[in-house]
């Protein structure tokens, strides 16, 4: 198996001419006890041809016959003719319109149409009887065919069946609308026949005439096919019906022939080829039978769960073995991938029957360089390189894939900070509460503070004084988790210490009572920390000069009074010199008393 494969039976297309055409292509495939049979008839009254009459009919019948064995799976009508189309008919009175539609050509002014409409429904309520075929009226148009002998119409039914008597089947059909000038070559893949009996090729073709019979042949493997007497070697295409044995199915052939003889048990493929060595003559629809067993892998992703911020996702899936017909072997290699990189492999633990599946549940780590969101591609048969173990019906529908997004928070988003003033040593005191009054949710159960993002992400050592925090660093940044509905997002600020305007009492009473013993300028010492103060007494002499590790006590240590003692009381003036861009110099008078 390679996954990008796009069909289990691919079609390989010679042909030498230039027309209009929709190339014969697989539009179905059943497998299981199926079988097929066809109705159809044409709206011809001879053989066309120069000499031909040149007239219509708008409507005919034919008749269906199954046993009672024999269920009707589905039900498939074609319809075509000369022209641009008639794509509105009736079936036994029901209005029927083209559910597809294909053209073909011989020149430009020579064109030709086929119709497709599923009835299955019609025809299992109808069963077995007269199907009528009307409304498809042609008679305006054909008079410009007549003198070529290309003027026709007819219809033709599918029915699929399921007969339990029946071995296990593979049934093909092919439909288009292509001509074969020369040459039409079909490659069936992924076969594995076990039994040669009941094998079949049947077509729809239109347009053949018995009376060319140049080089119309069809072959599987290499050897031409026959259906003596009513289809010569050399003349496949010439008005039959080989289901009732009619030579008079005008300018369109409904044939079928038994292939048993040309194919081998064992066969994993066969080649069928059609040919028209005068006669123009076009494919509608290729109906191919072959008792080939082989398992059908099919893969589905019931769920996907991810987890808050973790690049962890589990994943409920299930392999199928539906549309088979083996079983689908224990060990078949699964193989998970995020945007086409291999990321967890597992198996089938048991045979998967016929028509049944096994559930599966796996845990992948996603790698943190893939996108979060990312397409997830489950392959069943693919051993991570894209290759399979089993054969299988269908190569082409190993895979499902499903957008996934990892629920991780979204981008950090920076808020306003706050300040505090400085208390010493670059230290101030903040409540972190305040930070998140600007946001949509007020609920303070939902948020927390952390100094770090890593500890944020793992939760851990939370700030738990978030009332009254101290920051450790100025600036300092701050991290808020805000826990929401399927995960959490991430809020960033800054904490700001700056120095405050120091506060200067008015006097001070140095007499070591322990109260209001020294010149106690809140908001200076270790703030300020290269401060310097003068006092002067009130003659203007300098008796004092500080800083940050020399508060003043009231003793001077400057002029004839720099002694032990205290000054007197009184009044003496000071200036402060904050060394500070932010402030100028403060100066006023302080009193000391005792």
């Amino acid at each position: 198996m390679k996954w990008y494969q796009t069909l289990s039976v691919f079609l390989s297309l010679t042909v030498f001419s230039v027309v209009s055409a929709q190339d014969v292509s697989l539009y179905q495939q059943f497998n299981g006890r199926y079988d097929y049979t066809a109705i159809g008839n044409t709206m011809n009254t001879s053989e066309n041809g120069p000499f031909s009459v040149c007239e219509i009919l708008t409507t005919s019948s034919a008749t269906l016959n199954l046993t009672n064995s024999q269920t009707i799976v589905a039900a498939y009508l074609y319809w075509a003719g000369s022209g641009p189309g008639d794509f509105e008919v009736q079936l036994n009175e029901v209005p029927i319109s083209a559910e597809r539609t294909f053209t073909n050509s011989l020149d430009a002014s020579r064109i030709f149409f086929a119709a497709f409409a599923e009835v299955t429904n019609l025809v299992l309520d109808t069963g077995d009887g007269d199907y009528t075929l009307s409304n498809l009226d042609l008679t305006e148009v054909i008079a410009p065919y007549c003198p070529s002998g290309t003027n026709f119409a007819g219809w033709s039914i599918i029915i699929i069946f399921e007969d339990e008597n029946l071995p296990l089947n593979q049934v093909n059909v092919y439909d288009g609308l292509q001509s074969v000038p020369n040459s039409l070559t079909i490659t069936l893949d992924n076969l594995n026949v076990l039994d040669t009996e009941g094998a079949k090729i049947g077509f729809l073709a239109w347009e053949g005439d018995a009376a060319l019979a140049v080089n119309e042949t069809l072959s599987i493997n290499g050897i031409a096919l026959s259906n003596p007497p009513l289809n010569p070697i050399n003349n496949a295409f010439n008005s039959t019906n080989s289901f009732t044995g009619s030579n008079e199915l005008w300018n369109m052939d409904i044939d079928v022939y038994n292939i048993q003889n040309f194919i081998n048990i064992g066969d994993d493929s066969a080649i069928i080829e059609l040919t028209s060595g005068q006669d123009f003559v076009m494919i509608n629809n290729i109906i191919t039978v072959l008792n080939s067993q082989l398992p059908d892998a099919t893969i589905t992703i019931n769920d996907v769960f991810t987890r808050c911020n973790i690049f962890d996702i589990e994943v409920e899936f299930e392999v199928f073995n539906l549309n088979s017909t083996d079983i689908l072997p224990s060990g078949t290699p699964i193989a998970f991938y995020a945007d086409d990189r291999l990321i967890g492999q597992s198996a089938t633990n048991n045979d998967i029957a016929i028509s049944a599946s096994e559930s599966g549940l796996i845990t992948l780590t996603i790698p943190e360089d893939i996108s979060p969101e990312f397409t997830l591609r489950i392959a069943v048969d693919d051993d991570g390189t894209g290759n399979g173990m089993v054969t299988e019906l269908d190569e082409s529908n190993n895979s499902i894939s499903q957008l996934v997004a990892l629920n991780l928070p979204p981008d950090i988003v920076t808020i306003a900070g706050a300040t505090a003033c400085n208390e010493g040593f670059e230290v101030g005191t903040f409540d972190l509460w305040s930070l998140i009054l600007g946001l949509p949710d007020q609920n303070e159960d939902n948020y927390s503070f952390f100094e770090n993002l890593e500890e944020l992400y793992q939760n851990i050592n939370p700030i738990y004084s978030a009332f009254s925090f101290n920051n450790q660093a100025n600036p300092q940044k701050i991290y808020i988790k805000h826990l929401t509905a399927s995960c959490f997002e991430v809020f960033e600020t800054d904490l700001t210490v700056e120095n405050c305007p120091p506060r200067i009492p008015e006097g001070f009473s140095p007499n070591n009572d322990g109260l209001n013993d020294w010149f106690n300028i809140q908001g200076l010492y270790d703030i300020f920390v290269n401060h310097e103060l003068l006092i002067f007494n009130r003659y203007g002499t300098l008796i004092f000069v500080g800083d940050n590790n020399q508060p003043w006590n009231g003793v001077p240590n400057r002029g004839l009074n720099g002694t032990s003692n205290v000054v007197p009381q009184g009044s003496y003036y000071y200036i402060l010199k904050l060394r500070d861009p932010n402030y100028k110099d403060f100066k006023g008078w302080i009193t000391i008393n005792y």
